[in-house]
């Protein structure tokens, strides 16, 4: 195996929680695997003249809570110097995000930037999913609010949440005779002019929201989250509780139909969400979930997404 200089764009790495940490964990495997790791906040980019160049920082890595990053002298070089490039940031899906996707862009095909950035432009985690509407729950898409009270009355209990929202942020769940409808949409419409995403509530969540994590199309390993008692949302940032979990003949059946899609897309590192039999989000950004499935399953996720790098990066070395 031939060692592999590895740029991850991310946020802070000093300050992050590396018991749940997918972007340090990635970092980790390609260190363990010989590979140089160095990174990159998204300010860092700069484009100058047709080069795209950034502020890198080497690092070396433990699996250790408080002492996990030792932090090298910083460099400004070509991002091109890389084998691989894995972006990482975590959302808001904003310009900011969108304007680091335009700037990786500009890349050499011999630099591998993971996800694909043009696909993740395109592939916003809540967009992504209605090329799929077989397998989604009752949605829609508006900022029309007779659309959405039609929306309610035909569904009676509904989720309502922003459109580029993540980590469970901004999720309300309205029930038939709740009366906080027009105060929800005012204040939706005052934060921004996105449409809203609104799906019937899906009683199922109750026993879990599956994170089923791909790699290059094919599923690799999943895990439960289950929301507390009084809350609707099962994100883990707002306390839901992760748990085993197996994929079923359904999930993979729904993996079936979208894994050739993100392949062709050179999205290979993806993250969906399952809710009873109901694929609701893809994301393509800055999935999570491996270090859970790796405590739970002992499925070593992160080995399988470098071996597949590794791969790709041997076939381009050889053209």
């Amino acid at each position: 195996m031939v060692a592999l200089r590895v740029a991850i764009q991310m946020d802070p790495i000093d300050a992050i929680d590396i018991n749940g940490d997918t972007s340090f964990r990635l970092a980790l495997e390609a260190q363990n695997r010989g590979h140089s790791v160095y990174v990159y906040k998204p300010e860092d980019l700069s484009w100058d003249e047709g080069v795209v160049s950034a502020n890198l920082h080497p690092v070396t890595l433990r699996d250790k809570v408080g002492d996990h990053v030792t932090i090298g002298t910083t460099t400004f070089m070509p991002l091109s110097n890389f084998d691989v490039i894995l972006m990482r940031q975590d959302p808001p899906f904003d310009m900011a995000y969108i304007t680091a996707t335009h700037l990786l862009e500009h890349l050499p095909k011999t630099t591998q930037v993971i996800n694909d950035p043009a696909q993740v432009r395109n592939a916003p985690e809540k967009l992504l999913v209605t090329h799929f509407i077989d397998l989604m729950p009752p949605t829609l898409i508006s900022n029309d609010k007779n659309r959405i009270v039609a929306f309610r009355e035909k569904y009676k209990d509904i989720i309502i949440k922003p459109l580029y929202g993540n980590g469970g942020s901004g999720v309300f769940r309205l029930q038939e005779n709740d009366q906080n409808l027009n105060s929800l949409l005012e204040m939706f419409a005052k934060a921004s002019r996105e449409p809203l995403m609104i799906q019937a509530y899906l009683p199922a969540v109750r026993q879990g929201d599956k994170r089923i994590m791909l790699v290059d199309g094919k599923a690799v390993g999943a895990i439960n989250r289950v929301p507390s008692e009084n809350e609707a949302r099962s994100n883990m940032h707002v306390g839901g509780q992760a748990k085993p979990s197996q994929l079923t003949e359904r999930d993979q059946y729904i993996c079936d139909k979208i894994g050739p899609t993100l392949k062709e897309r050179g999205l290979l590192f993806v993250g969906i969400d399952v809710i009873g039999d109901y694929l609701t989000e893809i994301n393509v950004t800055s999935p999570t979930g491996i270090r859970e499935i790796e405590r739970f399953s002992n499925i070593n996720i992160a080995e399988i997404t470098w071996q597949v790098i590794e791969e790709k990066a041997a076939i381009i070395k050889a053209q």
